[in-house]
C-alpha cells in the first residue's frame, strides 16, 4: 500500500552523487498545456563513487522518449515513473542521455518547476523544482554548464529569457521564434531559470571595476515601467558595494530581473536572471512608504549578492542552506547599513530577530542553524537559518576583526569558487586567515536554542579593580536536552562618569582585542585594573552575540547608559530595558486595579536623547518608541492579560508624547527670534 509520508533525510547519511553532469542542453518548446522539454545531459561516473545505477529525480513528469548516445533505449532497459527515471545498468563511462518530457505549465498550480500564470511562463526551481521540468539528479552538488534554447509563439511570448548570455535568436515558421542562452558558470539545477511572456523592459548599464559594461534589464508587466527606478538604482549601488567591500565583480554580459505578480517566494537568485514578486521591485513615491523603499533595496541587494554567495559557490546539500542564506542576509544587512543608518538598521534587525527567531528557538520548532535531519526541505526556510545564520557570520567578524574577516572571505571565494561547499569549509577559511581555532565556534551551527548569559559586576575602590562575573547556559530544546558551552563574543565597555570609556586592562595581562571579551566556559570572570571610579558596564554592544542577557544594572545605571553610552545600540537597549521594566510593573498594577506609574529616570534619559544634537534623527525617532504589546507579552511569557498590556503601553506612549511636547516647547522658547 502506498504511503505519502516522507522519510527523514539525515546529514550524517550524505554521500557524493554516483553520477555527475558536465553539460546540460535544454530545448524547451513552450505551449500552454503541452510544453516539450528535450534535455541532453553529458554524464560521467563520479570517480569518488562505485559503479551504480543511474537514478534521476522526477516529479509529475511524462516521459516521451529516451536515447543514450543517440540510440533509443528499449523499454526493458529502463524504468520510468512520474517521480523517477532509472537505468539499472548504464555504461560505466561518460555518455550522453537525451530525455524528452511533456509538462503542462497551465495545470501547475504549485508554482514550482515550469508554470504559466497570467499569460507568462516562469520557473521556480529552488529547492526541488527542476525535477518537475525534466528528469535530473536534482541535488545542489551536481553542477553543470547550461545552454538553453527556448521556442514559443511570438505573439504570446515575445520575450524569451534564461540564465547566462544571449548567444542566438531568430524567427521560425508559423509565427514562432527562438532564443538561445548560455551560462558558462557551472551551477546546480535549482538555479536554472526560464521566462517567456509579453513583458516591458527597463534598461540601464553598469561599468564594473575592470571596465566591462554590463547590461541591466528589469522586465515588468506593461504599464509598470515607471515604478522600476528605485529597484534599478538599488541594483547598481549593490553591484558597486560588492566590488568595494568584498572585491566581487559581476561575471556575465547581462543581469536581468523579472518581476511578476504570481510568484510564490519573495525573490529567487537564479544565475543572471533573478525572478521577483513585483512588490519587491515596483515603487512610486506617490504611494510607497519608506519601509517599502528599504525593503526593495534590501531584497534587490540580497538576490544580487547571491551571485557569489550561493551561485558561484553553492551548497553541497540542503543541510548547508545557511551557508548561502545566512551569509547573504549578513551581506545585505551590511549593505543596507552602509546605505542608510547603521545604528537604526542594527536595531531593526535585532528587533526582527527577537520577534521571530528567539520565539522559534524557545518553542517546539527549535532547530539548529544547520539542521541534522528533515523530511521536507521547504520547511527549513526559517528565521533560524536566515537571521540567526546571519548573526553567526557577524560573530565571526566580531571575533577576528574586519581585516582578517575580509581575508577569510577572499580565501573562501578563491578556494571554493565553482564548488558546492559546506559550513565546515566556510569556517575553516576564517580559521586559516586568522590563526584562530574555530572548532568550538561550530557549536553555533549544531546547537539549537538562545544562550542565556548572566553577568554581575563588582567594583573595588581600594584596589581600583572592576570584576565581571559571567555565566552562560543554553536551554534544552527538542532533541537536544543537554548542551555544551558556546563561544560568545561580548563587545563591552566600562563607561566612566564623564561618559567616556575607561581603558580595558586585565589583571592577568591578557588583552581585550577590539573591546571583545570571549566567553567559552560555563562561568568566567575577568578583572580589569586601573579603574579609578565606579564604571557602568556596557555589555553586548552592537548586539555582538544573539543571546538573552541578564545583568545587575539598576535603573540609574540604565538611565546613564541611555544618556552617555558611545554605542548607539546599547543606548537604545537601555531605554528599552527601563521601559520594559516599567511596563511589566504597570501591567501588574492595572490588573490589581491601580493606576500605572511613571518613571522619571526614563523620561530624563529620553530627554538626553532628544537634546543630543550629534544623534541621527532616525535614531532619535526610534529611541522614542517603547516596546510594543507583542514585546511585553513575550517578556511576560505566561498568564498574559492583553487588555492590561494594551493599557500599560498606551499610557507610556501618551506620557512620552506629552513630555516630548513640553521639551520641544521649552526649546522653542529659548530659541532666539
Amino acid at each position: 500500500m502506498r504511503t505519502d509520508i516522507a522519510q527523514p533525510i539525515r546529514l550524517k547519511d550524505y554521500r557524493p552523487p554516483d553520477w555527475l553532469v558536465e553539460t546540460v542542453h535544454l530545448d524547451v518548446s513552450l505551449h500552454p498545456t503541452q510544453t516539450k522539454v528535450r534535455a541532453t545531459l553529458a554524464l560521467r561516473p563520479n570517480p569518488l563513487a562505485a559503479a551504480a545505477p543511474l537514478v534521476l529525480d522526477g516529479d509529475d513528469l511524462t516521459l516521451a522518449s529516451l536515447k543514450l548516445d543517440g540510440t533509443a533505449l528499449p523499454a526493458e532497459s529502463y524504468a520510468a515513473t512520474p517521480d523517477n527515471l532509472t537505468i539499472p545498468q548504464p555504461p560505466h563511462r561518460p555518455f550522453v542521455l537525451e530525455i524528452e518530457t511533456l509538462v503542462d505549465p497551465s495545470a501547475n498550480t504549485q508554482l514550482s518547476g515550469l508554470y504559466r500564470s497570467s499569460g507568462t511562463y516562469c520557473t521556480q526551481c529552488e529547492a526541488e523544482g527542476f525535477r518537475r521540468i525534466t528528469y535530473f539528479p536534482d541535488r545542489p552538488d551536481v553542477m553543470a554548464v547550461y545552454t538553453t534554447r527556448i521556442e514559443a509563439d511570438k505573439k504570446e511570448a515575445p520575450v524569451l529569457l534564461a540564465n547566462g548570455n544571449l548567444t542566438d535568436s531568430g524567427e521560425l515558421p508559423a509565427g514562432r521564434h527562438f532564443a538561445v542562452w548560455h551560462d558558462p558558470h557551472p551551477k546546480p539545477a535549482y538555479l536554472f531559470a526560464l521566462v517567456g511572456g509579453d513583458l516591458a523592459c527597463v534598461e540601464d548599464k553598469f561599468r564594473t571595476m575592470s571596465g566591462r559594461d554590463v547590461k541591466l534589464r528589469i522586465y515588468v508587466e506593461h504599464g509598470k515601467e515607471e515604478r522600476c527606478g528605485y529597484a534599478m538604482d538599488s541594483l547598481k549601488r549593490a553591484m558597486r558595494w560588492d566590488e568595494e567591500k568584498f572585491g566581487r565583480e559581476y561575471d556575465l554580459e547581462i543581469f536581468m530581473i523579472v518581476a511578476v505578480s504570481d510568484f510564490n517566494m519573495g525573490a529567487m537568485e537564479n544565475k543572471g536572471l533573478n525572478v521577483f514578486n513585483d512588490k519587491y521591485v515596483l515603487a512610486s513615491a506617490d504611494t510607497a512608504t519608506d519601509g517599502d523603499f528599504a525593503g526593495i533595496e534590501a531584497v534587490i541587494a540580497h538576490e544580487y549578492f547571491h551571485n557569489w554567495t550561493g551561485n558561484r559557490i553553492t551548497c553541497r546539500d540542503w543541510f548547508q542552506l545557511c551557508l548561502k542564506e545566512g551569509l547573504t542576509v549578513f551581506r545585505d544587512q551590511e549593505f543596507s547599513a552602509d546605505m542608510r543608518s547603521r545604528p537604526v538598521k542594527r536595531i531593526a534587525d535585532v528587533r526582527a530577530l527577537r520577534a521571530a527567531q528567539f520565539v522559534e528557538d524557545a518553542g517546539p520548532l527549535a532547530h539548529p542553524v544547520r539542521p541534522e535531519t528533515y523530511k521536507e526541505i521547504n520547511n527549513f526556510y526559517t528565521a533560524t537559518v536566515y537571521e540567526k545564520g546571519a548573526e553567526v557570520v557577524r560573530m565571526v567578524l566580531t571575533l577576528i576583526g574586519p581585516e582578517k574577516f575580509r581575508a577569510g572571505m577572499d580565501l573562501y571565494f578563491t578556494r571554493h569558487d565553482g564548488e558546492a561547499a559546506t559550513v565546515e569549509q566556510f569556517i575553516q577559511c576564517f580559521a586559516d586567515a586568522s590563526g584562530r581555532d574555530m572548532a568550538q565556534f561550530m557549536r553555533w551551527y549544531s546547537q539549537a536554542g538562545t544562550p542565556e548569559v548572566t553577568v554581575a559586576g563588582r567594583f573595588d575602590a581600594a584596589a581600583k579593580t572592576f570584576t565581571l562575573e559571567a555565566k552562560q547556559t543554553v536551554p534544552p530544546t527538542p532533541g537536544q536536552p543537554d548542551k555544551v558551552p558556546m563561544v560568545i563574543p561580548l563587545a563591552l565597555g566600562l563607561v566612566g562618569k564623564n561618559g567616556r570609556d575607561l581603558p580595558l586592562a586585565l589583571a592577568d595581562g591578557r588583552t581585550i582585542e577590539r573591546g571583545v571579551l570571549v566567553l567559552s566556559e560555563p562561568s568566567q570572570s575577568a578583572t580589569f585594573t586601573g579603574v579609578a571610579e565606579r564604571p557602568v558596564l556596557s555589555l553586548n554592544r552592537g548586539f555582538s552575540a544573539p543571546i538573552q542577557l541578564d545583568t545587575d544594572l539598576n535603573g540609574d545605571d540604565l538611565a546613564f547608559l541611555a544618556a552617555h553610552d558611545r554605542d548607539p545600540f546599547n543606548r537604545w537597549q537601555a531605554l528599552q530595558t527601563i521601559s520594559m521594566r516599567l511596563l511589566i510593573d504597570n501591567v501588574e498594577r492595572l490588573r490589581a486595579g491601580k493606576a500605572p506609574r511613571s518613571d522619571d529616570k526614563l523620561m530624563v534619559a529620553l530627554a538626553a536623547i532628544l537634546e543630543d544634537a550629534k544623534l541621527e534623527p532616525a535614531f532619535v525617532a526610534l529611541s522614542l518608541v517603547p516596546p510594543g504589546e507583542g514585546d511585553v507579552a513575550r517578556e511576560i511569557g505566561r498568564d498574559i492579560d492583553p487588555d492590561a498590556i494594551f493599557r500599560a503601553c498606551k499610557a507610556l506612549r501618551a506620557e512620552i508624547g506629552e513630555r516630548s511636547r513640553r521639551l520641544y516647547a521649552r526649546r522653542k522658547k529659548r530659541r532666539p527670534a
